[in-house]
Parts: structure tokens; C-alpha cells; sequence
């Protein structure tokens, strides 16, 4: 099983943010589908505040990434 440690890029439901200077939403959102959610559904992911995931729960739940 595989660990990504997701610093302030990806969360549980959400994404990190972008509303600071340099920020861009779909910048962020094209690096996050093409980058982790090609990752196995099982992999954990650790980010860098709040609860623990899955690429498979955030494929699933989170919004940002519908």
C-alpha cells in the first residue's frame, strides 16, 4: 500500500487554496488529475492538516474533483 503525504494540495472533500497570490484553480485541479488521482484507489493520503483519506474516497466525495 502507498502513502502520498499531500502537504496543502489535497484534503479530505476539499483541495487546497487558491485565492493567494500565484494561485490558480484549474492550474491546481489539472495537477491533481494528473498527477494523484492516477494513483491506486487504496493509497493513503496524509495531508498536511486534517483527517486522513484515500485516492478512492476523493475520487469518489470530494467535489472539487467532479
Amino acid at each position: 500500500d502507498g502513502v502520498l503525504f499531500s502537504g496543502d494540495v489535497l484534503f479530505q472533500n476539499s483541495v487546497g487554496r487558491t485565492d493567494l497570490p500565484g494561485g490558480d484553480m484549474d492550474e491546481l485541479l489539472t495537477s491533481i488529475r494528473n498527477k494523484l488521482l492516477i494513483l491506486p484507489d487504496n493509497t493513503r493520503v496524509m495531508p498536511g492538516h486534517g483527517p486522513e483519506t484515500t485516492i478512492g474516497m476523493e475520487k469518489a466525495f470530494n467535489g472539487y474533483l467532479r
